[in-house]
């Protein structure tokens, strides 16, 4: 379902229509603005560089993000990895374990483990 929403951002009214509710809208568009007054804060620039540079800055932003996410994942993968294997190597050494105490208990006659009781 479509969204109206009408924010203000940078002292300018805009109206946007989106699938995302109006709370994220509207903190998609105050964040917009709070880029744009940090680029006309104390530097001597127009609107229309402020926006670019704002822009330039979000989309910064957005890549340096979208590493991060790629790097994380490749951890998670490692992690996921390293837990298979681990695991792997559990199941083989209870299998070996099982496999020795077989081996024992038919060397002293099923009694391994009984304390020998007379």
């Amino acid at each position: 379902m479509k969204n109206r929403v009408t924010m203000t951002i940078c002292g300018e009214d805009y109206n946007f229509v989106a699938d995302e509710s109006p709370e994220y809208m509207e903190k998609v568009g105050a964040y917009v603005s709070k880029k744009m007054n940090e680029m006309l804060t104390g530097a001597k620039v127009g609107r229309t560089d402020a926006a670019v540079l704002a822009a330039a800055n979000i989309a910064d932003e957005l890549f340096k993000s979208y590493e991060a996410a790629e790097k994380l994942r490749g951890q998670i993968k490692n992690y996921v990895d390293e837990a298979s294997h681990a695991q792997s190597e559990a199941s083989d050494l209870k299998r070996e374990a099982f496999r020795l105490q077989q081996k024992l208990d038919a060397k002293n006659g099923g009694n391994s483990g009984n304390g020998n009781r007379r």
